[in-house]
């Protein structure tokens, strides 16, 4: 079942919660792909009733980012889901989301100042304001999230934890093709050849990860050799390499379990992947 009205969804959801059935969110911007699938299944296995949200969040785009171009797939995301056994797609549009000029944000400032934050100022204002708008609309017992958008991941369980709302934040694994490439709406950007590259963004982050559970405990020798594999590789343009604690720092030293996470250009196209160590 497709909903786009706000009204209309929580109705339907006040229903479901008077028969005592918990409800789990799988908040999305469409273009579901496996990965998608694999989150949607993990609320399938531990929830009632799974409400996948379809929405492209204007406000987590930055002026000359894809916005515009951005797929959607809505036929094949339906069909996906209906696979999946969803009961409800809550697919707003623009104005059901946002009903005049959005004045009220939310900032999660210390988690947000490295990694993806610092190259797209104000994205992860958008993403946590529209993930707490849809928090408020579909009023979820649990919402999943992939391990691949960490920084994501991050910020969202500490808005949870700053504002004490009622409801439990499931990490999912990355799911990957099997050359190692995370999965991405925006793979589809890539051509045969740029394809073909982009799995040695997974290789440096796995020769990182090495280096670490070897006991190499200097982030910069972590980082030296993993850095030369990316900058060797045809038409790969490094965004940044970093190694983080839980709170998305960077540390120098390594005492204990760390995230190493990176973004970098092929082409147009942007990629980010990451993998824990220790």
């Amino acid at each position: 079942m497709i909903v786009s009205s706000v009204l209309e969804v929580r109705r339907r959801l006040d229903s479901i919660r008077r028969e005592g059935k918990s409800i789990a969110l799988v908040p999305t911007m469409g273009a579901l792909h496996a990965g998608h699938a694999r989150l949607i299944s993990s609320a399938r296995e531990q929830s009632d009733c799974v409400v996948v949200s379809i929405f492209v969040n204007p406000l987590q785009f930055g002026p000359n980012e894809d916005y515009q171009r951005y797929p959607r797939p809505m036929e094949k995301d339906v069909e996906l889901c209906n696979a999946l056994g969803v009961e409800l797609i809550f697919a707003p549009e623009v104005g059901d989301m946002y009903s005049g000029p959005q004045l009220s944000f939310v900032e999660v400032p210390r988690l947000t100042q490295n990694l993806c934050g610092a190259f797209r100022p104000g994205h992860f204002r958008g993403v946590a304001t529209v993930v707490l708008k849809l928090f408020n609309i579909i009023q979820p017992g649990s919402a999943f999230f992939g391990e691949k958008d960490y920084q994501q991941l991050c910020v969202i369980r500490r808005m949870v934890q700053d504002f004490n709302l009622a409801l439990t934040i499931v990490p999912v694994p990355t799911f990957r093709e099997p050359d190692g490439l995370a999965l991405s709406s925006r793979n589809v950007y890539l051509n045969p050849d740029q394809r073909a590259i982009a799995p040695v963004l997974f290789r440096a982050l796995n020769l990182a990860k090495e280096l670490v559970d070897a006991g190499e405990r200097n982030s910069e020798k972590v980082k030296a050799e993993p850095l030369r594999l990316l900058q060797s590789a045809s038409g790969v343009r490094v965004e940044y390499f970093e190694i983080v604690d839980d709170e998305v720092q960077p540390v120098a030293t390594i005492s204990g379990p760390v995230r190493i996470a990176s973004a970098i250009w092929i082409g147009k196209t942007r990629l980010i992947d990451n993998v824990p160590a220790r």
